[in-house]
């Protein structure tokens, strides 16, 4: 919780009205239909190659190794449906370092959309405190990602197979994983359960308490935007936070932004201007056709959403090897106040620099990349164009984007000719109780004010058990990363609350 943001990702998807492209339904056949971009369903592809079993190393970059043992559980392919007995394997890390203490908790990770080898990479809080709880660490896997396919290479086949994949069945899953691990050990018959997770991860951490309080005892849902969905938010609410975190990173960077928008529809029109656009982008492949334009304008677009999810205070590699603060040297690029045509473009190569070649390995950018990983996408659009309909727009007013309008019927048209499907825009609301959620208890929801996806995250507390707080220093999930020497004060601050918690929790679960 890859967008991965993604990540679910960054720039997940806008529905737009009044532009056209092409847009392949199958490897035979394409229909030309109002389409915000071949970028529709993009999401930040949270995607490592997998480890077995490694050795922990810290860095000054907020992340470790996984550590712990590869292992694999049989699962129900559908936990809802008692005709159905069929299984696969379900992938899982754990690690049990203190083994001769009865009923030690166990920090549990609710699988993100992505290899879960990532996400135990990048999740260092885990690690960090299991020492000082005795815990036992558990990443487990969300089906469909990953190692974890029901059907193998046919997984995403088609809607058949893709319609085992859902929160809900999800959620299952990893109540079975507590379930058989309990079962099977004697000295954690009695442990509590507490649920970590980030983004997508922390959402399912959060729900999982919400729908299954009997296996979980209390969760960390960090920059979970469980509330990101129809009605909830406004639907540029995530482009007025990256505007503002642009703005007060350098004078000229929200202005150059904002104009490089006409910039590129002005030269877009020729095929000249085309070619000066590849130039001054350094951009690898041609724009032949008006409509490329637009596939450059969602990347950068996606680019400065992704900036500002990972605009963490120390060196990081997340979704692309970059400095501390990024936005801060990205808007050192934009030296000219009033920038224009050309001139602007080169500042914002010299800034996607920052982005995308901040090793100095590229010679060139590919708009079809917005991080250094890549998984099929189909599972994140499946869950999309199911029950994840989260509207993203931008007006161009109240935030630095082109006015791009959020088109729900647009959305429908695509997930029909993509997989059959319509999306149930009122289920998520309905199934995790919407923005009434003062039933539950021991949920510690955490944000960073950096970061857009907080724009659909519990801000403020809910009840005595139900706790918030904004990490005003706090890109993407920064919270659950490995601890630093530059950890800000909020970021330290948060971290100290989160174990009181954690604290909490564990002694209430054994008055029980």
């Amino acid at each position: 919780m890859s967008v991965n943001v993604c990540s679910f990702g960054s720039f997940c998807l806008l529905i737009l009205s009044g532009c056209v492209l092409s847009f392949s339904v199958d490897s035979s056949s394409s229909q030309e239909l109002p389409l915000s971009t071949k970028n529709f369903f993009r999401i930040n592809p949270w995607i490592r190659s997998s480890v077995a079993r490694v050795q922990e190393r810290r860095t000054t970059s907020g992340q470790v190794q996984c550590q712990g043992t590869e292992k694999y559980m049989d699962m129900k392919l559908d936990h809802f449906d008692f005709t159905n007995d069929q299984t696969f394997k379900l992938r899982y890390f754990i690690a049990d370092s203190y083994q001769s203490i009865q009923n030690r908790p166990i920090f549990f990770y609710t699988g993100n959309e992505g290899d879960i080898v990532l996400f135990c990479n990048n999740t260092g809080i885990l690690w960090d405190m299991a020492p000082e709880f005795n815990a036992v660490v558990i990443f487990a896997e969300h089906r469909y990602y990953g190692k974890t396919l029901p059907f193998g290479s046919e997984s995403y086949k088609d809607a058949s197979h893709l319609k085992y994949l859902s929160s809900e069945q999800a959620l299952a899953d990893f109540a079975y994983v507590v379930k058989m691990i309990k079962d099977g050990d004697p000295t954690l018959a009695r442990s509590p359960v507490i649920a970590f997770g980030g983004s997508y991860g922390g959402m399912l951490a959060a729900w999982m308490r919400m729908k299954y309080p009997n296996v979980i005892a209390g969760a960390l849902a960090a920059s979970a935007p469980i509330w990101n969905f129809v009605g909830q938010k406004e639907c540029n609410a995530a482009y007025q936070i990256i505007t503002k975190d642009f703005e007060m990173s350098g004078d000229n960077c929200k202005p150059g932004i904002r104009s490089s928008w006409d910039v590129l529809t002005k030269m877009g029109q020729t095929e000249k201007g085309r070619e000066q656009i590849m130039s001054l982008l350094s951009l690898c492949n041609p724009l032949p056709f008006q409509e490329d334009v637009l596939q450059v304008k969602f990347w950068l677009a996606e680019t400065w959403f992704n900036l500002a999810m990972v605009d963490y205070p120390y060196p990081a590699n997340f979704l692309e090897p970059l400095p501390g603060f990024p936005i801060k040297v990205v808007c050192s690029k934009f030296t000219s106040p009033n920038a224009t045509g050309a001139d602007l473009l080169l500042e914002i190569k010299d800034a996607l620099g920052v982005y995308y070649n901040y090793t100095g390995q590229a010679s060139c950018f590919n708009i079809s990349q917005t991080d250094s990983g890549s998984i099929s996408q189909t599972g994140w659009n499946w869950q999309f164009c199911t029950e994840m309909v989260m509207p993203f727009c931008t007006d161009g007013v109240t935030d630095m984007f082109e006015p791009l309008p959020w088109d729900f019927n647009v959305y429908v048209m695509i997930c029909q000719m993509q997989f059959g499907v319509t999306p149930r825009d009122d289920w998520v609301e309905m199934y995790y109780w919407g923005k009434n959620i003062t039933a539950a208890s021991n949920i510690f929801f955490s944000n960073g004010a950096l970061d857009p996806w907080s724009a659909g995250g519990v801000l403020k507390s809910q009840s005595e058990t139900l706790q918030a707080f904004v990490i005003p220093e706090g890109a993407h999930h920064l919270d659950i990363r490995s601890k630093t020497d530059k950890d800000p004060p909020g970021l330290i601050q948060a971290r100290k609350m989160e174990k009181d918690a954690i604290y909490k929790w564990i002694k209430d679960y054994h008055k029980l």
